[in-house]
């Protein structure tokens, strides 16, 4: 399957039109077979969702393409694991733009990370009433994660979902023999994911969707960066199959959606308050009281639009002075592995926040 190309820093193949397969220690060719080997490093693997489902398409009524306007591939998807970090049986999927810094601390953490193409470009399209329905984003979210047939917005097929992909995506690797055991976040009968091994996470409008599809699908946990988000909308306080005290939540005090009070009004409509009080990070160390809710006012130069982005690895993220590193590492790790057992004391419901929302 995979040819054998030059030898870099870092190994790079592309093949035509599909795969591009990584390995960041030099000496793994593309087309020996993968290895656990704890002289291998890094597996990093890039496909597109065409490659692996013809039946995939595009959707141009909400931007959303499988070539961009100069012919170029949009809908590649990428797949990392370290065979050097004992595994601890997890797969998160990522349903935001990917993000290297992200998922190389995922691999630290034992964890296998994919990201995944699917049809999510509609947020800035769909729901444009003044006042939205209240049921319209949610029911949205739903079919674009899934493929169910929730919204009048716009008809989204399941091969176009979250969930369609994500599972094709985990079969191919398997099939390709890729470094990892991909196999085992498949059910026993390789029919779909074995979600209960699966953790489902994402920034802003990718949290807000992973959100909606662990209330409709029962999932191992939920990380939401900057969110979720969806005022006006009713879908966090439906009953979940995703237990709740497997829901973590992460934003800065700065943030438009804390400063507007919808993360504190749906953290509440999810239940999240039954876990522990809301934590500033900044000022505790881990395990922050056991709790789901956590913030950060770390210094972002007052600016709304890095606070958003602060609350995960990458550039808009806040460094220790001192060393350079990123202040919030036992954040990241904490989200990602605290164990969904252990959970804080309830705290009241917070009569300061605007859970009306009558504004959009």
């Amino acid at each position: 399957m995979f040819s054998t190309c030059l030898r870099f820093h870092a190994i790079c193949c592309v093949l035509p039109l599909a795969v591009a397969y990584f390995c960041s220690t030099p000496g793994l060719f593309a087309d020996e077979p993968p290895s656990t080997s704890s002289a291998r490093g890094r597996v990093r693997v890039s496909v597109r969702a065409s490659t692996i489902d013809s039946r995939v398409r595009a959707y141009p009524e909400i931007g959303f393409l499988i070539d961009d306007d100069n012919g170029k591939p949009a809908d590649m998807q990428q797949a990392w694991f370290d065979p050097n970090v004992p595994a601890h049986g997890r797969l998160v999927i990522w349903l935001m733009a990917h993000n290297s810094a992200l998922f190389e601390r995922l691999n630290g953490y034992g964890l296998h990370a994919i990201r995944v193409h699917y049809a999510n470009k509609w947020f800035s399209k769909c729901c444009q009433e003044k006042p939205v329905d209240p049921e319209c984003r949610g029911n949205l979210r739903l079919e674009a994660a899934t493929g169910i047939d929730a919204s009048d917005e716009v008809a989204i097929a399941k091969p176009d979902s979250m969930a369609e992909r994500a599972y094709l995506l985990v079969k191919w690797l398997r099939a390709q023999n890729v470094d990892g055991d991909w196999g085992q976040f498949l059910n026993s009968d390789g029919t779909d994911l074995d979600w209960e091994k699966v953790i489902v996470a994402g920034s802003s409008h990718g949290s807000t969707t992973a959100s909606r599809f662990a209330k409709h699908q029962k999932v191992a946990r939920v990380v939401a960066l900057c969110g979720p988000r969806d005022q006006h909308q009713t879908w966090q306080s439906l009953p979940s199959a995703t237990p709740a005290n497997r829901f973590f939540a992460f934003s800065h005090v700065l943030d438009q959606g804390w400063a507007e009070d919808h993360y504190c009004r749906s953290w509440e409509m999810l239940g999240l308050n039954d876990y522990g009080p809301i934590v500033n990070v900044d000022r505790a160390s881990p395990p922050y009281s056991n709790t789901r809710r956590l913030i950060t006012d770390a210094d972002v130069g007052g600016n709304p639009g890095r606070a958003h982005g602060a609350v995960q690895p990458g550039k808009a993220a806040v460094k220790d002075p001192d060393t350079g590193g990123l202040i919030h590492q036992p954040v990241w790790e904490y989200l990602f592995t605290h164990p969904v057992e252990e959970v804080g004391q309830p705290d009241p419901r917070d009569p300061e926040c605007d859970h009306a929302q009558l504004k959009d």
